[in-house]
């Protein structure tokens, strides 16, 4: 996001205008990347187009669910594996209000094909989720990686922890007690209240529900960016008291969900993760911890 040029008749405001659309409609990343590398002169394939032909070799860092290099960073240096058509799909499917110009540059064809271009993906959520599975196992945890491609709405993967977390309480599955229970991937919000918060502590919030009366079992989710949504947390903390907690405060989980407000919600109990920025993004990581 911080290596752009604007394609000619495309300002850095449009760009920020069309990414707040997409990101309060909630488009996952690959729709978003989709339209942004449309609207830029270094973006789907046109950085590597422009300096051929001098040869790039790319070390790619991956935020992108299935590791697309096409979207990653939305491709600067890939060729694009979408269409016109698509792109198109995607504005009529939110709704994005565009000024003409930019309808414009969305008709534009994308490079298809490159040969000056090598790459290497040098971390990804594959890896996070393992390195998280490793250090579980050292704790002493069984095990369980759920998916690396989680992409669902963020309450509901939280409400979906829960659940699972209530039946290894109840039958010791999908796995006994101490396991621990992973899931990686990257959720998707979409706004309808005022508040503030990110998608990881919206999981966070919500498995608090089905957590409630829960003994020896927590959840964590987080970015692994160290910054989940506009906000200073990397995510949430929640165990079985928590709910109560909120109540006890004259909070109602619910009504703190609707509003989209999980940061005040998980900071109100202290229950937010605050790690500062890493220095990297390989998408997200809930972990259901039941000892």
């Amino acid at each position: 996001a911080l290596f752009e040029r604007p394609r000619d008749g495309v300002t850095l405001e449009d760009l920020v205008s069309v990414t707040d659309q997409l990101l309060a409609c909630g488009a996952d990343i690959v729709e978003i990347n989709m339209i942004r590398k449309r609207l830029s002169s270094v973006k789907g394939g046109r950085f590597a187009q422009l300096v051929a032909p001098a040869h790039i070799f790319a070390v790619v860092l991956s935020d992108v669910l299935g590791d697309r290099l096409d979207s990653i960073a939305s491709g600067p240096a890939h060729p694009d594996g979408s269409t016109i058509q698509e792109a198109l799909r995607i504005v009529d499917k939110y709704g994005l209000k565009l000024r003409p110009g930019l309808l414009e540059a969305l008709e534009e064809e994308t490079p298809k094909e490159l040969d000056n271009v090598s790459t290497v993906i040098a971390g990804s959520v594959t890896s996070l989720c393992a390195a998280a599975e490793k250090t579980a196992a050292e704790l002493g945890y069984k095990t369980l990686l759920l998916t690396t491609t989680l992409s669902c709405e963020a309450r509901e993967a939280g409400s979906f922890m829960a659940s699972i977390a209530q039946q290894i309480r109840e039958t010791g599955q999908p796995a006994a007690p101490p396991c621990a229970i992973l899931l990686g991937g990257e959720t998707i919000v979409h706004l309808k209240g005022k508040g503030k918060g990110g998608r990881n502590q919206e999981i966070a919030l919500a498995a608090s529900v089905g957590l409630k009366g829960l003994k020896d079992t927590v959840l964590l989710s987080i970015g692994s960016d160290g910054t989940d949504g506009p906000t200073d947390a990397a995510g949430g903390l929640v165990d079985g008291k928590t709910v109560d907690n909120l109540k006890g405060l004259g909070l109602d989980p619910e009504a703190v969900l609707a509003e989209n407000d999980s940061y005040n919600g998980l900071d109100a109990c202290g229950c937010l993760v605050i790690t500062g920025p890493t220095g990297t993004n390989v998408n997200d990581l809930t972990v259901l911890l039941c000892r």
